[in-house]
C-alpha cells in the first residue's frame, strides 16, 4: 500500500458545469502541493446520463443494452477529458483514460457488469512520471472488447477498485454532502455528521436508502479493507474532514444507534388465503426471482383452516411488474386475492452497538406507539431493526426516533483505564 497515493472520485454535481470543473481542478492542485500522488475518477456531468437515455428511448422503445453501454460511457469520458484539460492549463501533467485504457476488465453483463480484474500497468507507469490520471468511471471492457458499464453507483465502485489495484492509502468520495449523517438533514434538522462509520453500518445504511454511497462500492471496500472517506466537493480542501468508513475498532465511539434511515421507495404486496402447503411459497417467489425482482421483508400469518395470508415488500418501481406476475401466481395456487400498497415507508435503525445492547427494539416500539404510529411489518438483523409504517407518518417517525435515541448528541469517547 502506498502512503503517498490517494484515489479521489468526483460525482456529477461536483462536475456539473465548466465552472465546477475549474473548481475541482483547483482542489486537485492544492492536494498536489501536499506531496501526494493522485488518481481521479469522474462521473458524467450532472444530467448528462439522463439526457443520453432520453435520446436512446426516443429512437428505440427497447434499446439493446450493448448500445446503451457504449452511449452512456461517453458521459464520463467527456468529464475526464475536460478535467484533464483544466489540470494541464494549471501546469499539472494530467492524462485522461477510459475504462479500457485503465485496464478495467468486467464480465459481459451489459448495464450492470461486475469487475473481474484491473491491469493497472499503464497507470503505474504514468504515476511514476508524476502525472495525475483522470479516469472515466462507471465503465470497463469485457473479453470481447465491448464497452460495459457497472450500473448505478458504478463510478464509486470504479474508484474503490482502482484504489485497491493501485495499493492506495485511501479512497475519497467527493459529492454534494459533507459526510454521513445520523439521519437525512432535510428530514431531521438536528441530524449530526458522523466522524467514523464501520463498514457493516455503512452497508446497512446504503441498503436502506442512504444515497451518499452505493452498496457495491462499500462491499468492495469492506472486502479489501480499503478506507473510504466521504467529503463535500463544495467545501475547501483543507477544511473538510468528512466521514471515514473503515473496519470496526474497539477504540471507536460505540453508540448503540448510529443512524436512522427512511426509504419511501417501498411497496407492499399481499396475497390472501394462500393454501398452507409445502412448495406454495416457492411457487410465489420463484417467478419474481426469474424476473430479477428483489423482495425485502416477508411476513406470513399463522395458518387458519389450511390457509394463510402472505405479505412482502419490494422497490416501488418494480410494483407494476410484480403485480402482473402475482396475479398469474394467485390463479395458479388458488389464492383468493392480491392487493398492493404503495403508500408505505421503511424506517430503519442501524448501529454496531446493538450487538451488545438490549432494549433497542422495545425503545423503537414504545416511541412509535407514543406518537400513534402503527407498525405494519418488522424485520431485524444483528445491527438493524426495520419497521414498515404508513408513508404519511415517515417524517414524524424519523424525528421521534432521532430524539428518542438522542442522536443529536455526540457520544463521549471511552476513557482508557490507567495501569
Amino acid at each position: 500500500m502506498s502512503n503517498s497515493l490517494i484515489v479521489q472520485k468526483y460525482g456529477g454535481t461536483s462536475l456539473g458545469s465548466l465552472e465546477r470543473i475549474e473548481y475541482v481542478a483547483d482542489r486537485i492542485a492544492k492536494a498536489r502541493k501536499t506531496g501526494i500522488d493522485i488518481v481521479i475518477v469522474v462521473s458524467a456531468m450532472a444530467g448528462e446520463t439522463d439526457k443520453l437515455l432520453k435520446m436512446a428511448h426516443r429512437l428505440s422503445k427497447n434499446p439493446e443494452r450493448r448500445e446503451i453501454d457504449l452511449l452512456l460511457s461517453s458521459g464520463e469520458r467527456i468529464s475526464a477529458a475536460l478535467l484533464a484539460l483544466a489540470l494541464q492549463n494549471r501546469g499539472i501533467p494530467a492524462l485522461s483514460m477510459t475504462g479500457r485504457q485503465i485496464g478495467l476488465q468486467t464480465d459481459s453483463t451489459h448495464t450492470r457488469a461486475r469487475i473481474i480484474n484491473i491491469d493497472a500497468k499503464r497507470a503505474r507507469k504514468m504515476l511514476k512520471k508524476n502525472h495525475v490520471i483522470v479516469v472515466a468511471g462507471f465503465q470497463g471492457i469485457n473479453e470481447e472488447g465491448d464497452v460495459t458499464t457497472l450500473g448505478r453507483g458504478g463510478s464509486d465502485t470504479s474508484a474503490v477498485a482502482l484504489a485497491v489495484a493501485l495499493g492506495a492509502r485511501q479512497c475519497e468520495i467527493y459529492t454534494d454532502v459533507d459526510g454521513v449523517y445520523t439521519a437525512d438533514p432535510r428530514v431531521v434538522p438536528q441530524a449530526r455528521k458522523l466522524d467514523v462509520v464501520s463498514y457493516d453500518e455503512m452497508l446497512e445504511m446504503a441498503s436502506l436508502g442512504a444515497k451518499v454511497l452505493q452498496i457495491r462500492c462499500v462491499e468492495f471496500a469492506h472486502k479489501f479493507k480499503m478506507p473510504l472517506i466521504v467529503k463535500s466537493s463544495f467545501k475547501e480542501y483543507e477544511e473538510d474532514k468528512g466521514t471515514l468508513i473503515c473496519e470496526e475498532d474497539p477504540k471507536m465511539e460505540q453508540p448503540v444507534v448510529s443512524g436512522i434511515m427512511c426509504d419511501k421507495n417501498q411497496a407492499k404486496i399481499t396475497l390472501k388465503e394462500v393454501p398452507d402447503q409445502p412448495g406454495i411459497v416457492a411457487n410465489i417467489f420463484e417467478p419474481l426471482a426469474k424476473a430479477s425482482i428483489s423482495v425485502d421483508m416477508i411476513i406470513q400469518n399463522v395458518s387458519d383452516q389450511g390457509h394463510t395470508d402472505l405479505s412482502f415488500t419490494l422497490q416501488r418501481e418494480e410494483l407494476d411488474e410484480a403485480m402482473v406476475i402475482m396475479n398469474k401466481v394467485a390463479k395458479k395456487i388458488h389464492a383468493t386475492q392480491v392487493g398492493a400498497n404503495a403508500k408505505i415507508a421503511k424506517i430503519s435503525i442501524v448501529g454496531a452497538g446493538m450487538r451488545s445492547h438490549s432494549g433497542v427494539a422495545a425503545q423503537i416500539f414504545k416511541t412509535l406507539s407514543s406518537h400513534n404510529i402503527n407498525i405494519l411489518m418488522i424485520s431485524t438483523s444483528e445491527i438493524k431493526v426495520s419497521c414498515i409504517v404508513k408513508q404519511e407518518y415517515s417524517k414524524l417517525a424519523v424525528n421521534a426516533l432521532h430524539d428518542a435515541f438522542e442522536l443529536q448528541k455526540k457520544v463521549a469517547k471511552k476513557k482508557t483505564a490507567k495501569k
